[in-house]
């Protein structure tokens, strides 16, 4: 574990501030914070504190650093709405054994909700300030990833078989893609064509870790969390709502997920709502099978509280998890670091908001003109592995579209 000198955050200001114009145009270059979804959320830049962490149990350290950090701060806070005070930015490990977590505290956050702004600072925290326009990456080259696509669909096929003579239900299996760009990529282009095109998601940018996330794994305010399960898919081109809604398979991995993020909450909430019947969520380039969970939290438990037990889920890992994670490990062939790890951000108070890191890629720190892409899919009895392949390839899509130079 490596951490930033535990020292109290000092004086954190919170003052409403003007409509500075878009969020992610106040962000003064590579390296920034973002949470956004529909123009509203987070963005933040600047490091106050900053935490780095493996093993089993990243939410209880990275918790515990977060409670001391706080221990000593004094906030000012005159907006009073979730996102105002002192707020962390995070990205998790999927895979906590051998992946490295990150919690950034910024110098600098400016947030909007309900149309309301507000300014938080602490350190050396600026004013917000337009920025120049950031520069397209030019052209780019895509190469297979840890596994060529035949070496994927042959995973897939030797999952299908695990299934099949019932070592596990379901599991979800991930493939890379590398991008190489003519020159550096500025995380800022990114973000601006993944929040134009999919303004429904949340567009995050964490640690070198950017993407536009349709699927919100807990969001915890004033002790009510919620969840929005996405298993099942098609691409927009494979056919309509109806037909996913029809699809055995599809229902069949939505199940999955629905109960295995319903089953975590119970062992912090009350009843769990869950309704009957998924919706389907379009976006512009897949169809998911959703639905929407709510439940209120009786044992006073944190945003990361919640993600130990969620994380994790089914839509991500399979079921049941031991035996799907053990399958991952087997034969997927990817470190997946972040991704399919949770991503968000949480305040003093232990609320947040908390997505999955789904279609998103890695910035190579050492080289930035590469990026890794990544996809998931999830299996189970009656998968097809060349519908997966196009599936992965679907997903993929958000992701090759922002990287594209051409507007």
């Amino acid at each position: 574990m490596t951490v930033a000198p535990i020292s109290a955050l000092g004086t954190v200001r919170t003052v409403p501030i003007g409509n500075p114009g878009d969020l992610l145009d106040l962000l003064p270059g590579p390296g920034g914070l973002a949470w956004v979804t529909g123009g509203e959320g987070l963005v933040g830049w600047g490091t106050a504190a900053r935490l780095e962490l493996t093993g089993p149990d990243p939410f209880a350290a990275a918790d515990a650093w977060w409670r001391e950090l706080l221990a000593g701060t004094e906030v000012a806070d005159d907006v009073g709405l979730p996102g105002c005070g002192p707020v962390a930015f995070g990205s998790f490990a999927f895979d906590g054994a051998t992946g490295t977590s990150a919690l950034v505290v910024p110098e600098t956050v400016v947030g909007v909700r309900d149309g309301v702004w507000w300014l938080t600072t602490l350190g050396s925290g600026s004013a917000p300030v337009r920025q120049r326009a950031p520069r397209p990456p030019g052209d780019v080259r895509y190469g297979e990833g840890s596994r060529t696509a035949a070496e994927w669909t042959g995973a897939v096929a030797e999952a299908i078989r695990r299934i099949d003579r019932g070592d596990v239900e379901k599991v979800v299996l991930a493939r890379d893609v590398v991008a190489r760009a003519d020159g550096p990529v500025d995380p800022r282009w990114l973000l601006r064509r993944l929040a134009a095109g999919y303004p429904g998601c949340w567009t995050f940018a964490v640690d070198g870790l950017l993407g536009a996330t349709p699927e919100m794994l807990v969001r915890l305010e004033k002790g009510v969390a919620t969840s929005r399960v996405l298993a099942g898919t098609l691409p927009r081109t494979a056919g309509g709502g109806a037909a996913l809604a029809r699809s055995a398979k599809d229902l069949s991995e939505h199940r999955y997920g629905v109960a295995s993020v319903a089953d975590a909450l119970s062992r912090h909430c009350g009843p769990v709502e869950v309704p009957d019947a998924p919706y389907v969520l379009a976006l512009p380039n897949v169809l998911h099978l959703a639905t929407d969970v709510s439940a209120v939290v009786a044992d006073g438990s944190t945003s990361l509280g919640l993600l130990a037990s969620l994380h994790p889920s089914a839509a991500v890992c399979g079921s049941p998890r031991p035996a799907a994670l053990e399958v991952i490990r087997a034969v997927e062939g990817l470190d997946r670091g972040r991704y399919a790890g949770p991503v968000g951000w949480m305040n003093a108070a232990g609320d947040g908001e908390w997505g999955i890191a789904l279609r998103c890629a890695e910035l190579d720190p050492d080289r930035p003109d590469r990026l890794r892409l990544f996809a998931g899919c999830g299996i189970v009895a009656g998968s097809d592995p060349e519908d997966e392949l196009a599936e992965s390839e679907a997903k993929l899509l958000p992701m090759r579209e922002a990287l594209r130079t051409a507007v």
